[in-house]
């Protein structure tokens, strides 16, 4: 019998990014998604069918944070991820052969606006506010089942970066047009994990079946806002680009349908619990990463 996983979500750049590893390693690939010629969210039998035998479940659904934070698109959000976890969770309950493994997707933004200390699994304290409320809810509906032959992992993921999405994107954009100066005071900490990182760090935990819970996934050493984006303009060839004040960016957020949260928020996120575990990062420092994603032999 061919191995198989279930990508629910898996449509979006971090899911491409899987199914592609995931089948080079000789994996079939399953998705649930609401775009056609998936699996669908609205047919719990097929999903529970196809969760049969799989080795992994990998839960990536929920609504882009990268809107405005209106009622509308704040009910989507949180519903987006309430509901497909419980999708999930109770297509695991029927099975007869479920899956040994379901990783859900969380996020870093769980932990308060950071400037003085690095959050950690064990004394990171939680925020306030809407991003943290919705995590929390996430992380609820995850633990609320209890699968007996299903270890389960929430991955507290910090901002991904990618070659083809993610916020690599728009940084770039940024740097290219003059405008990759400080946003807001520059101290706040970027918290980043590169995405090759992420899928070895679920192949790590797979095989590795004696750990659960929850995992901060970030890389081991975070940057301020400055030097993130002066690694950026090194990379990218560019001397200096304009800073960005908080109300600067408060106007152009609004204009572009996002929130000032996603740049001003300072994450500061330790992955201390995957380091204690054995777990090495590929690609541990800022600027070797650059180096990667941009196609750059130095910095």
């Amino acid at each position: 019998m061919k191995k198989k996983v279930i990508l629910a979500g898996g449509t979006g750049f971090i899911g491409k990014y899987l199914e592609e590893k995931f089948m080079q390693l000789g994996y079939e690939v399953r998705i649930i998604s609401r775009q056609p010629g998936h699996l669908s969210w609205n047919d719990p039998s097929a999903i529970t069918e196809a969760m049969e035998h799989a080795e992994l479940v990998i839960n990536l659904a929920g609504k882009s944070v990268n809107c405005r934070y209106n009622r509308k698109n704040k009910e989507a959000i949180l519903k987006s991820r309430k509901e497909t976890t419980q999708i999930l969770g109770s297509a695991l309950s029927a099975c007869i052969s479920p899956p040994p493994l379901w990783i859900n997707s969380s996020t870093a933004t769980i932990y308060r606006h950071a400037e003085d200390r690095p959050m950690t699994e064990a004394n990171g304290e939680i925020g306030s506010g809407f991003s943290v409320e919705v995590a929390k809810a996430w992380e609820r509906a995850f633990f609320s089942f209890e699968l007996p032959k299903t270890r389960q992992i929430a991955l507290r993921i910090a901002i991904v970066l990618g070659e083809h999405g993610g916020v690599m994107i728009p940084y770039r954009n940024l740097v290219t047009f003059g405008l990759g100066g400080v946003q807001g005071s520059g101290n706040q900490k970027f918290s980043w994990i590169h995405v090759e990182d992420l899928f070895r760090i679920i192949l790590f935990l797979k095989e590795r079946e004696d750990l659960s819970g929850i995992f901060n996934c970030s890389a081991p050493n975070p940057v301020m806002n400055r030097e993130l984006m002066r690694q950026l303009r090194a990379a990218m060839n560019r001397k200096a680009g304009l800073p960005a004040a908080k109300w600067m960016l408060e106007i152009g957020s609004f204009l572009l349908r996002t929130e000032t949260e996603l740049i001003l928020k300072s994450r500061w996120v330790i992955p201390e619990r995957l380091e204690r575990e054995g777990f090495s990062f590929k690609h541990s420092k800022l600027d070797g990463t650059l180096q990667d994603l941009l196609g750059l032999t130095s910095i």
